[in-house]
């Protein structure tokens, strides 16, 4: 969600490294961005509402200073203005705050009574407020921010100038990503490694309910019982390359042109020693029960997790919304694991339902694909899908390989073996997708005012995700069903013409979806097939058709959602959408 950018040391690289920083920003999505910075002794604020090229047209004269900070926002409180941007400054504070303080309303009355004016509609607005009346009473700067931290209540990461030390930039951290990356006589603050690599790959992790002081030669982090903490400075082992798109037209097509490499890279690293790849992972033989906890696409990537560990390893699966997981009711069980799933490491609600299980005493394993993450530190056990940096807001090869990790769970606690021959062919498979482009399918689907996905367990499963690739990047509207369950009331929505996608690979249950996608072609729908090779023959009940090629069953959910991001994608080209940031989304979703 929103970024955060800090740089103390040059003159004269501080505008640079704010405004690349910001643009290295932009994946995780954003409606607005701005800039502190000391002009003399005092704070000059520059923002603006849209992207952040429209900043940089504020920069009238080049900004010689050692010292500034960044955001890009996504709105929580208050609409995407120019007012509601960030920074935001009362008195000698200017400050950038991605999370959102939960007890805002309470302290704005308070500070209100006391004579503080409010000019945006900000949960930050507030906190800055506070930290300044904190302030005026005991004149010192980490005091202060102590004090903060203890009166407020939710998640906040922020960035902090003060007009009495234009030298430093301070940093507090609650439950929102903070790093402090380490140059030479030079510093760094960010929300995210991408908005400071081409600069440095050293960094320092700035851990829940710290703050600290940052200047060119070093930094100096406090815990909250006002105590000096050391900290280990880590190395990025990833590059730049990732955060580029390397002559593609979005990182998106990018990115899932990846998705073979992905997988091999995992499958390898499996094959190379089996056992030794088991030894990062808990004993599933231990457990009785496994709860998979997600949101969005790793939701549905939990889903073909839940058919993989039940059909191979015989364990009851249950596969639950973040969202909601973290707020029923928990049976805690000590032969019960819980396995949470991330792309990022920092998604909240799936990071407040890992700390939840932990004091329940259960055993948690991550899933997640960035190293160092906050939910990657917390679980007992970590298992990287190590896909590379994602920077397209809607997820694509980063999804396959929290498939493919459920796979490999698999493989390795059970009997079930995968022949190599099997994933070579895979490879070519998913090439082969990759290449292709369905225009008139594109052209029957991009003016619909809505679309059918429909499949019958792992098909299901696909049909969830392909159907948020479709909304999230070209904004038609799409539903996944069950296909049993369409004539349990959605069958009322199917009229002539209107577009279903059925996904038909398990040859288990094939006849049972046919059947279903019968009864909606009956009432007038625009059937779009995809169908594996060998449950493929000549229908007179669809009108478009997509074969899988023959591929081991065990891999098909690998090989089928290829056609289906691809036709995503088309669609939202031919439509002109904004493919890599969707409007209203973010990348790393950082509040509940």
């Amino acid at each position: 969600m929103c970024g955060i950018i800090g740089y103390v040391g040059k003159k004269d690289k501080t505008q640079s490294v704010l405004m690349d920083g910001l643009t290295n920003l932009e994946y995780r999505g954003y409606d607005s961005a701005g800039i502190a910075y000391f002009d003399s002794q005092n704070i000059e604020i520059l923002k603006q509402k849209g992207k952040v090229h429209t900043l940089s047209s504020l920069i009238e004269k080049p900004i010689s200073t050692c010292c500034g900070i960044g955001h890009t926002r996504w709105a929580t409180h208050g609409k995407p203005t120019i007012l509601n941007a960030h920074p935001h400054q009362h008195g000698k504070f200017a400050l950038v705050h991605n999370g959102i303080i939960e007890n805002a309303d309470v302290l704005k009355t308070k500070l209100s009574e006391e004579g503080y004016q409010f000019y945006s509609d900000t949960d930050t607005e507030v906190a800055v407020a506070l930290l300044d009346c904190f302030y005026q009473r005991n004149h010192d700067i980490l005091l202060s921010i102590y004090e903060l931290m203890k009166r407020l209540e939710g998640s906040y990461a922020f960035a902090i100038l003060c007009e009495d030390d234009p030298d430093s930039i301070y940093i507090a951290k609650n439950e929102s990503p903070l790093i402090v990356g380490v140059g030479n006589l030079e510093m760094y603050v960010a929300s995210d490694v991408p908005a400071i690599l081409q600069e440095t790959s050293k960094y320092i992790i700035i851990e829940d309910m710290e703050y600290g002081k940052v200047e060119k030669d070093g930094v100096h982090i406090y815990n909250m019982e006002q105590e000096e903490v050391s900290k280990e400075i880590l190395t990025f082992e990833g590059t730049m390359d990732s955060a580029k798109k390397n002559g593609y037209a979005h990182f998106m097509l990018k990115e899932m042109m990846e998705e073979p490499d992905v997988l091999k890279n995992l499958f390898q690293s499996y094959w190379k020693d089996p056992d030794a790849w088991k030894k990062n992972l808990p004993d599933f033989e231990k457990y009785r029960e496994i709860d998979i906890v997600a949101c969005g696409s790793a939701y549905h990537a939990g889903m073909i997790g839940k058919c993989y560990l039940e059909n191979y390893l015989g364990i009851p699966v249950a596969v639950s919304l973040a969202s909601e997981y973290r707020y029923q009711s928990i049976f805690s069980r000590q032969d019960k694991l819980v396995i949470l799933v991330s792309q990022s490491g920092e998604t909240a609600d799936t990071l407040a339902c890992l700390k939840l299980v932990q004091d329940y005493g259960m055993d948690t394993l991550a899933i997640v694909n960035v190293v160092g993450s906050s939910i990657a530190r917390i679980a007992d056990y970590v298992l990287y899908t190590n896909a590379g940096y994602e920077i397209a807001v809607a997820t694509t090869k980063a999804y396959i390989a929290q498939v493919a990790s459920f796979l490999l769970i698999a493989l390795a606690f059970s009997k079930t073996h995968l022949e190599l021959e099997d994933v070579k062919n895979l490879y070519v498979v998913q090439k082969q997708f990759l290449e292709k482009h369905y225009s008139e399918i594109v052209n029957q689907l991009s003016d619909a005012s809505r679309i059918f996905f429909i499949g019958r367990q792992v098909d299901y499963a696909i049909a969830m995700e392909a159907s948020l690739k479709l909304k999230e990047i070209s904004y038609l509207m799409s539903d996944a069903y069950a296909a049993g369950e369409l004539k349990h009331g959605t069958i009322s929505l199917i009229q002539e013409g209107t577009p279903v996608i059925a996904v038909v690979t398990d040859p288990n249950i094939a006849e049972k979806t046919i059947s279903n996608i019968k009864e909606v072609k009956a009432r007038g729908a625009y059937v779009i097939l995809i169908i594996s090779s060998q449950l493929d023959e000549s229908f007179d009940w669809c009108d478009q058709k997509i074969v899988i090629p023959k591929v081991s069953t065990l891999l098909m959910p690998l090989a089928t959602i290829l056609p289906l991001q691809m036709l995503a994608y088309d669609i939202a080209l031919a439509k002109g959408c904004d493919i890599d940031q969707p409007r209203n989304l973010a990348k790393s979703v950082t509040v509940e």
